[in-house]
């Protein structure tokens, strides 16, 4: 997903893609690896419910970057000659890949969390079994990646843009009006158009479908009932990928390069404020994926491209820019990494008497008295970084470029 190039008609690769995946993928790296979550400067968090933060622009950005990649990289597939079946099978396969790669992360947690050693391996795998979270971020991607193929292979443009407008008015309509139950003084009532942290449609949706007396509890621990990267939210997470097909055919078109980066830019002003009205009546909320919060940010992400596209393919920005491209280039490969390593340093050991993970035993040791918590907190994360980076270098030198 990351490797295949990203070309316009005349064969040259987008540069400015690559760059603009690789900045995302290291703002991920960077917003998901403090060396401490009591310390965190608060744009290097989520907002606490509704509204945005510098964090809550990374994941839709990556999806976004999904799409964009589609039309560059399958029409020039399909002008060869495959056809449309192949090309969804190959997608299907990939899709796959990554949802598995989802779930071994997923897995991987109660591998290095002691509780096999603790309970037994037919208690851990039981516990595993009914406990493992089945969302994630790359089970996202794979399903947004998969549902955008398919739309992308049987419409053209204006049906594309038809399933975003229906895509983002029925997760609206659902949010809005459609009745679930909630615990009101011990007596269960009905209710509709809440979008309150637990008490919403998506949130009652997840529990029913991932939570029960038999199936056990798969969401996202900190929620318990709920997931961000849920079911229901998944619908409009889709349309942002599709938003970024829409770019993509911009920019495979015939039209100048300063024709293209007005369209990115004002189009992306436009959903922009688009993002904003809607706001009014639907807030921005990133947990919830909202139809606001997915108009809003294509239209950022549109701004982020043309402006790179300008500075970097149009303007030949390029020398200042290529350890993003490097980062963008494998960027799968390093989140999947990162979320090893950080399940790894997730293990408890003895120091002083105690058990700590290993990242708060290095972080004290090597970072803590270096800075203000928050300072050293944000230099353990961009240690993780660089880090990263280092890995990506030693892949593309190489001339590794892992297809999924």
């Amino acid at each position: 997903m990351e490797s295949t190039p990203s070309a316009t008609p005349g064969g040259q690769r987008l540069m400015s893609l690559d760059v603009f995946r690789g900045a995302t993928i290291a703002s991920m790296m960077l917003v998901n690896n403090p060396g401490s979550w009591s310390h965190v400067y608060a744009p290097l968090r989520h907002a606490e419910w509704h509204g945005w933060t510098f964090t809550d622009t990374v994941f839709p950005f990556f999806l976004w970057i999904v799409g964009v990649a589609i039309p560059l990289s399958v029409s020039r597939r399909i002008e060869q000659g495959q056809s449309r079946r192949q090309l969804f099978r190959h997608a299907l396969r990939r899709a796959a890949i990554l949802f598995g790669l989802g779930l071994f992360l997923a897995v991987f947690s109660h591998c290095v969390d002691g509780s096999l050693a603790k309970l037994g391996f037919s208690a851990w795998l039981h516990d595993v079994l009914t406990n493992v979270r089945i969302p994630g971020v790359l089970q996202r991607i794979a399903v947004c990646y998969l549902v955008t193929m398919a739309i992308f292979l049987r419409t053209g443009v204006r049906g594309q843009v038809g399933w975003i407008a229906g895509l983002l008015l029925v997760y609206w309509a659902l949010m809005q009006f459609a009745p679930f139950p909630v615990n009101v003084h011990g007596e269960a009532r009905y209710v509709s158009g809440l979008f309150e942290k637990g008490d919403n449609f998506s949130a009652y949706v997840d529990n029913v479908l991932l939570n029960g007396p038999v199936i056990g509890t798969h969401v996202w621990k900190a929620a318990g009932t709920w997931d961000p990267e849920g079911t229901v939210s998944t619908i409009p997470a889709i349309a942002t990928c599709l938003f970024g097909v829409l770019a993509g055919h911009l920019l495979r078109s015939q039209r100048s390069p300063a024709e293209k980066t007005a369209w990115l830019m004002v189009s992306g002003a436009m959903l922009m404020w688009l993002g904003l009205i809607w706001d009014l009546a639907l807030p921005i909320n990133k947990s919830l994926w909202t139809s606001s919060y997915a108009v809003f940010m294509a239209g950022l992400a549109m701004i982020c491209l043309g402006v790179y596209y300008w500075l970097v393919d149009v303007k030949g920005c390029r020398t200042f820019v290529k350890p993003l491209a490097i980062y963008g280039m494998n960027a799968i490969t390093v989140f999947v990494l990162a979320g090893v390593l950080g399940r790894l340093l997730s293990i408890k050991i003895e120091a002083a008497g105690k058990l700590v993970s290993i990242q708060a035993y290095l972080f004290g040791a090597l970072f803590a008295s270096l800075a203000s918590p928050k300072n050293a907190s944000l230099l353990w994360a961009l240690m993780y970084v660089a880090l990263l980076y280092l890995v990506a270098l030693g892949m593309y030198r190489r001339k590794w470029f892992v297809k999924f």
